[in-house]
């Protein structure tokens, strides 16, 4: 592994332009589960909510949010990993202009990262929004007024439904966030994926586009993806090990 390294610090010495493709294999070293792992991934244990089910049915909106506030404090024990911080210190010293992630725990603005170079494709589960008018809504309200009534609330601006401000299967890929990914993978000349299976689209396309359009591509993931076979350097290995160890951070 150690070559392995050695190859990545020089593709990243070399590149210009770095854009970060990030899953949720960076976010399981720091204690957030993933949802497609045999036997411990989330949707072994629970099938999704869909979207149009969550607007549809109280009951579903009620499974959804009690599943939301049974992980919180999963979720506020988590910390940026060694992983995070090694994709901060890229961005601080200018090689890395764009952070895309399919999560949404919000490690990387948690690591350092300004909230302008993160993109999330699947939104943030760290707040809700009102599905009707988008005013944003804090987690632990919510929490405390399901905890008295076993009910979510309305929106308080305009009586809305409240959702985690994540996209659900069935739901619209946000068009801002897609349009913005698709011009950062443009301008790059090397696409680092860190912990991504890629099997999720139309997320899972911009490595490849990036890769078609003449970047470089490394994918750093434990487990077999289907881009393998393009990439230029493919590490099945923790991504804190590796990139932490190519970028020289602890």
């Amino acid at each position: 592994m150690d070559d392995d390294i050695a190859t990545l610090k020089t593709m990243i010495q070399d590149a210009r332009r770095i854009v970060v493709f990030s899953g949720a294999g960076i976010s399981t070293e720091s204690g957030i589960p993933d949802y497609r792992s045999p036997g411990t991934g989330t949707w072994e244990r629970m099938k999704p909510i869909y979207f149009q089910d969550f607007v549809a049915s109280a009951a579903a909106r009620r499974e959804a949010w009690r599943r939301r506030f049974e992980g919180d404090a999963t979720l506020r024990a988590a910390e940026p990993n060694r992983g995070h911080r090694a994709v901060a210190r890229l961005v601080r010293e200018g090689k890395v202009h764009t952070v895309i992630t399919q999560n949404i725990d919000g490690l990387h603005q948690a690591s350092g990262i300004p909230e302008e170079t993160v993109i999330e494709l699947h939104g943030n589960t760290t707040y809700a929004t009102c599905l009707a008018c988008a005013t944003r809504h804090e987690i632990a309200d919510i929490h405390a007024a399901f905890a008295q009534t076993d009910a979510v609330p309305d929106c308080r601006a305009c009586g809305g439904l409240l959702k985690t401000a994540t996209v659900s299967f069935g739901q619209s890929m946000p068009e801002g966030p897609m349009l913005r990914a698709r011009q950062a993978v443009m301008e790059a000349d090397l696409c680092l994926v860190l912990g991504s299976s890629l099997v999720v689209y139309p997320a899972a396309g911009f490595p490849e586009m990036a890769k078609r359009r003449g970047a470089g591509l490394v994918i750093l993931n434990r487990q077999e993806t289907g881009l393998d076979g393009i990439a230029d350097l493919v590490i099945h290995a923790g991504i804190g090990d590796v990139l932490g160890g190519a970028v020289g951070v602890n």
